[in-house]
């Protein structure tokens, strides 16, 4: 059991001797969803003793509880949701703790700094790539090589060559984005603010983090909204700039809801640990409220490429494929190695012929509370699309963020693991694709709907070869870690 100390704001449940658990509110959440559709499922989560390190079966037992059809897969989405809000609470100033329906308002004003940008509009879509800038007739090369690759799905290519045919799109003119984590790495301010966009940032009120999104703001040719809490009283912007989503939702729904145009509420937040699930529930929260003040938000999401997609038939033939045309020196490894693992090694990752498949990519070494935080993030895209808003959610390829290259054990697997058919994108590229991709949903009413929740998530999605590669990911990590130590370190 792990117990986290919360200062204020959004926190854990305690229980009966004020511990806040993450594992226990973790394990009633899963269970919760799993409950209306999968009840045995719901028991053994519930009856797991080892959170920590047991969560990976039961979080993909929500994915395949939702294969029953597309009821199934809103239900579990559904319960989750309401699950979370129900357990999560609210310490005020005071101390005093409430629901998240209760969250008081402090009646604190929120004072926008528009800062427009000083440099020309980029109008037509550039990609960064290994030191070049490829653009129309280079991009659609890249794609094409990614997709036969397997890198990506065949519908990546799809949407960003409806962008490329519709430059006037980039500057997506009628919105106003919130980017909800304006500082992010894998966040899409950089490209919008090129292109010309009107964001709203929000991020925490820390000075380095607004010096550089003030500095793209100003270089760039879009408007940037700042928050403060503050009266201009001559201090720098970057002293006075943010606000707290962990402890001030009512203030920034207030202030959201004023702005102009179709509002789009983009989750980019990230955080360490236990917080990283209080940030994405408040940004949920956050979302649900302007949901029911505004009937023209939209929502913009990046799921992470770690974690259980159900994914086509076609993505299974592409693996099983690369599985059986195995040079005969890897097949010479790899009896071995199965045989000395117990199957663990290099095992073949489906069932040939199975369509759907189930792709099983999570990495223990992110822990339940990134599981569930990135969970979150489905299930609002998951009930939101059945309801209607139009949703932005792709899937965004393994990228050598600083949060992952300041953990050794990731930072090794991602350097090896090019030697297993999985290419690791640098930011500024997974950047400049995913606004692509955002722009592209945006402009068409968050793309093609399908029948099954499954099939709206495997569109466009830019999975980096997990979905396709011939081993399931998690039998190849430890030996692609091992092979990537030495780069990793260099």
């Amino acid at each position: 059991m792990i117990d986290v100390v919360d200062e204020h704001g959004l926190v854990f449940p305690a229980d009966d001797e004020g511990r806040r658990s993450t594992s226990r509110t973790g394990r009633g959440v899963v269970a919760d969803a799993l409950r209306g559709v999968d009840p045995t499922g719901a028991r053994a989560a519930e009856q797991e003793t080892a959170w920590r390190t047991g969560y990976l079966p039961h979080f993909r037992r929500l994915v395949e509880a939702g294969l029953d059809g597309p009821d199934a897969a809103v239900t579990v989405a559904r319960d989750g949701l309401d699950s979370l809000h129900r357990r999560m609470r609210v310490v005020d100033p005071d101390g005093q703790e409430r629901t998240l329906t209760d969250w008081p308002d402090d009646g604190a004003a929120v004072r926008s700094v528009e800062v427009a940008g000083e440099g020309e509009a980029v109008r037509e879509l550039v990609l960064p790539y290994h030191g070049e800038r490829l653009r129309g007739p280079g991009i659609r090369r890249r794609l094409g090589g990614w997709v036969e690759r397997g890198v990506v799905e065949p519908s990546v290519a799809e949407a960003v060559d409806r962008v490329l045919d519709n430059p006037d799109w980039l500057r997506l003119e009628g919105h106003t984005v919130a980017v909800l984590g304006a500082g992010a790495e894998m966040g899409p301010l950089p490209s919008l603010v090129r292109w010309g966009a009107r964001v709203a940032a929000v991020d925490l009120p820390r000075p380095d983090i607004w010096q550089r999104v003030l500095t793209l703001a100003r270089n760039g040719a879009g408007t940037v909204v700042v928050p403060t809490l503050h009266d201009d009283d001559g201090r720098a912007l970057d002293d006075v700039a943010g606000l707290d989503l962990l402890a001030q939702v009512p203030a920034i729904e207030r202030w959201l809801a004023e702005q102009p145009g179709t509002l789009v509420v983009g989750n980019y937040v990230y955080a360490d640990g236990a917080t990283n699930t209080r940030v994405s529930t408040a940004v949920d929260d956050l979302s649900r409220r302007l949901m029911a003040d505004r009937g023209d938000t939209a929502l913009g999401f990046l799921a992470t490429p770690t974690d259980v997609f159900v994914v086509p038939g076609e993505a299974v033939a592409h693996s099983t494929a690369a599985y059986e045309s195995r040079s005969g020196r890897s097949k010479t490894l790899g009896r071995p190695l199965r045989t000395l693992s117990g199957g663990r090694l290099l095992r073949r990752q489906y069932v040939a012929g199975s369509d759907p498949g189930v792709n099983d990519s999570l990495v223990p070494q992110q822990g339940p509370n990134y599981a569930l935080a990135k969970r979150v993030q489905r299930w609002r895209a998951t009930v939101a699309r059945h309801d209607g808003v139009t949703v932005s959610m792709n899937v965004a390829p393994p990228t050598r963020t600083r949060s992952v290259v300041k953990n050794r054990a990731l930072a090794a697997a991602y350097a090896g693991a090019h030697r297993f058919g999985v290419e690791v994108f640098e930011p500024a590229t997974s950047n400049v694709l995913m606004a692509a991709l955002l722009v592209h949903d945006l402009h068409t009413q968050g793309g093609p709907r399908h029948e099954q929740p499954w099939q709206d998530e495997a569109y466009a999605a830019c999975h980096g070869g997990l979905w396709r590669t011939a081993y399931a990911p998690r039998s190849a990590l430890g030996l692609a870690a091992l092979l990537g130590y030495g780069a990793a370190r260099g």
